[in-house]
């Protein structure tokens, strides 16, 4: 519990300091907050058990449905009434409208015109073409190991193989979109992102494939592009390895704008699943036990790499050129780390992630019973408002009543 780390040298340990020096912490996501007090800081929160809270994040839903979305807003607004935009818990209200045929059919033709805007989109700024008919498959985030870009990579191969060895198969038809930005100096991110751009490379290009798949890096993922992509996306992927991401909020963008979420039990999944019903969202792999569980005996990624043929075929394919044929080496360092030392367990989850793919594209086929899933997810929206994060602070840590009223700024002391 010492300020000073004696370690190479005295050093100031900050989160220590940043503990003592304050009246509250609180961790972002229930799941968050529990690791806090159960593991990182377990001796503070023994010491002051008081000063410990949890504070879910929260999104606005001003910007986040009304503004960048507002064919859904007003599909929804037509159904409640529009106080739901300063109450997102009126979304529950929803449930009611989950069998309503009409309503099933406005949430699905708003999802369909967004996704043809986000399609006339990619033709003009990036010259590509999709199927605005297939699944919009979408992975944006900040490009680390811990986000598991690397898994999503492992599934487009797999599909890439599979629609190779039988073309005339009934395929649901996906186009993959992972974005994000890497750290200037994160070599590994850097890989990641070539990596994800090399498939395409051969993906997109393979007339045999043709429609069926295609994968496309979106660059420069910001704010104003993520207010296109996140209303366009049928399915959003949240697959880091549980215990591992605080909370998340683009989990919560993507599910009040009618994506259906595959993830782990992870940051605030875990709420979601438990607003929305598990049984509404496709979760899949190891929970925080699990992980901790295989820790103690040890992770060994080459027993998954001999056991799962399609695994091996796209782990040989990656390390042997397939994906780089001018540079055959070139994510030799990356095949490394996936086999020797793959902190956050990628080999382990493969084979739930993949099957749990494959009840996506299953449900995807459906188009109402996937869209009556949808309406759930949207109807379990409320608890995620930054409204509600934002009332807990000023309540539960700050001590102060949060107000609508408009309060004049100060005179300028100028």
């Amino acid at each position: 519990m010492s300020l000073i780390e004696e370690v190479d040298g005295k050093k100031i340990n900050m989160a220590h300091l940043c503990i003592v020096g304050s009246h509250a912490v609180n961790g972002v996501a229930r799941i968050h907050s529990e690791i806090i007090k159960a593991t990182v800081f377990k001796d503070f929160y023994e010491s002051d058990p008081e000063k410990f809270q949890n504070k879910t994040n929260g999104i606005t839903p001003r910007r986040w449905l009304v503004m960048c979305n507002p064919g859904l807003a007003e599909v929804i607004a037509e159904r409640i009434g529009e106080e739901y935009i300063r109450d997102l818990d009126q979304l529950k209200t929803l449930l009611e409208f989950v069998d309503d045929d009409t309503f099933i059919r406005d949430v699905a033709k708003v999802k369909q015109e967004n996704k043809l805007k986000f399609s006339a989109y990619l033709e003009e700024h990036y010259k590509v073409k999709i199927n605005p008919n297939s699944m919009f498959d979408v992975q944006v985030k900040r490009i680390h190991e811990y986000k598991r870009q690397l898994l999503n990579c492992l599934h487009i191969i797999t599909l890439y193989n599979r629609i190779k060895k039988d073309p005339k198969k009934s395929w649901t038809p996906r186009t993959i979109m992972i974005g994000g930005k890497a750290a200037p100096g994160y070599h590994t991110a850097k890989m990641i992102i070539k990596l994800i751009t090399s498939i395409g490379d051969i993906v997109n290009n393979d007339p045999v494939v043709g429609d069926l798949l295609k994968v496309i890096y979106l660059e420069n993922y910001r704010v104003t592009l993520a207010e296109k992509v996140i209303p366009a996306s049928d399915l959003s992927e949240q697959i880091s390895t549980a215990g591992t991401e605080a909370s998340g909020t683009g989990n919560m963008k993507f599910m009040l704008n009618g994506a259906l979420t595959i993830g782990t039990m992870d940051g605030a999944n875990v709420e979601m699943a438990e607003e929305a019903g598990e049984e509404n969202l496709f979760i899949f792999g190891m929970r925080v036990a699990d992980v901790e569980a295989m820790d103690k005996i040890g992770y060994d990624a080459a027993s998954y790499y001999n056991r799962l043929p399609e695994l091996k075929q796209a782990m040989d394919q990656i390390s042997g050129g397939f994906f780089s044929p001018g540079q055959p080496d070139l994510f030799r360092d990356l095949v490394n780390m996936l086999m020797q030392h793959d902190r956050f367990k990628v080999f382990a989850d493969y084979e739930a992630y993949i099957k749990t793919q494959d009840r996506v594209s299953t449900l995807f086929k459906d188009p109402k019973a996937w869209t009556k899933m949808v309406i759930h997810n949207i109807a379990g929206c409320g608890k995620f408002s930054s409204d509600r994060t934002i009332s807990q602070y000023a309540r539960e840590i700050w001590g102060m009543e949060p107000s609508l009223e408009k309060i004049a700024a100060p005179d300028d002391p100028r």
